[in-house]
């Protein structure tokens, strides 16, 4: 119990919103923060530190438990639940365990189907609970079990399930986890990472306007090393895509329905219709990472970045990714490794996306020289 007290809580501030527009979204910073009490009211009746990490947006917290707070909650759960889904995530098996059945059908169409014969490795009790605050996730390290109360955005759903597989593959398989798109063009794998609001969905769609483009993920994927080569994996079957992408590239319009698109303009959709089956690839070899990042105050448009320098981004923006359940000292250690080995192995590239979408993709396909788009 004493390791779980170590570590404490923490608040995670992340933006819910992502539209890439000019109003300084996306910009690179190093989150800092300060600690406070919060009490856990009823069956969570302990006082525990918070910290915050500084951003903009809304926010949910994210509250390391005991097993036996685990207990408790499982219990005040299992009277309420009505749909149980297992799913496969990059051989993860994650349950779903809720009573919203429109959560469970955006669920199964956004990941791939696994047996009910397999044992879960994690799961995620999704419900309404008044006694909490909005967004408030609760994990327990050791059973790789997630409470989310209060939760209307599919998007940080999918994204905490997605961080959950990922906590448990670099604890026990050294897979490290990316919060970034990842697609091939003509053989060559190009990760795409930012803050939110930077740019990332609406370049990787943009590069998909290739015909030799094929995506193995729009917004996480999972990494392993092979010696001098690094293997990059898709995590979605389906994904969940923006509503006002269309108005960018119109090669997507008509892809969902209107009326299909839940409250945050947003749908999981098969991409397949618009692209073809052939170009969704199960993995590819990273050879390029880019980090993209909104400021206009900065001259740089398009500049490649130093192993150290790109390292230094990296770790100072919590590795792009707002998503990780835990971050203690030994998870730090492990995810520095990662970044170190995954950077000897790519070239890496800083992006500014204060231009337009089709001048920002113009950079981006000359840095990692795939000439001008088709």
């Amino acid at each position: 119990m004493d390791e779980i007290a170590s570590v404490g809580r923490e608040t995670i501030v992340i933006s819910s919103r992502s539209y890439s527009d000019n109003q300084g979204h996306g910009v690179i910073s190093v989150p800092g923060g300060t600690d406070r009490k919060h009490p856990i009211p009823e069956c969570r009746n302990i006082n525990h530190n918070v910290h915050r990490a500084q951003g903009y947006g809304m926010s949910y917290t994210v509250d390391l438990i005991t097993p036996d707070e685990k207990d408790r909650l499982t219990e005040c759960c299992v009277p309420r639940v009505r749909y149980e889904i297992k799913s496969e995530i990059f051989g993860c098996c994650i349950k779903l365990i809720t009573d919203e059945k429109g959560l469970a059908e955006t669920w199964q169409e956004n990941f791939s189907p696994m047996s009910q014969n397999i044992r879960s490795h994690g799961r995620l009790y999704v419900f309404k609970d008044p006694s909490v605050g909005e967004n408030t996730v609760r994990f327990d390290p050791y059973s790789k079990t997630v409470f989310l109360s209060n939760f209307s955005y599919y998007g940080w759903i999918k994204s905490i399930a997605l961080g959950l597989c990922g906590d448990i593959l670099e604890d026990e398989h050294g897979i490290s986890s990316i919060h970034g798109a990842c697609v091939d063009v003509g053989g060559k794998g190009i990760g795409i990472v930012g803050m939110s609001g930077a740019g990332k969905t609406t370049q990787t769609y943009g590069l998909l306007r290739d015909p030799h483009a094929r995506i193995i993920s729009d917004d996480w994927f999972f990494t392993r090393i092979f010696g001098p080569e690094i293997l990059a994996y898709g995590s979605e079957r389906n994904f969940y895509i923006r509503q006002d992408l269309s108005a960018i590239w119109k090669e997507f319009d008509g892809l969902v329905a209107a009326n299909e698109y839940d409250a945050e303009g947003r749908a999981v959709a098969d991409i397949r219709w618009v692209v073809g089956k052939g170009r969704l690839l199960p993995l590819t070899t990273l050879g390029a990472l880019i980090v993209l990042h909104r400021d206009p105050a900065d001259p740089r448009i398009a500049s490649p970045l130093e192993k150290d320098e790109a390292y230094d981004l990296f770790t100072a923006n919590g590795y792009f990714n707002p998503h990780l359940l835990v971050k203690d000292s030994r998870k730090t250690a492990l995810r520095n490794k990662y970044i170190k080995d995954i950077l000897d192995r790519t070239n890496c590239f800083l992006i500014n996306t204060t231009g337009t979408p089709k001048e920002t993709q113009g950079q981006i396909r000359k840095v990692t020289g795939l000439g001008e788009t088709e």
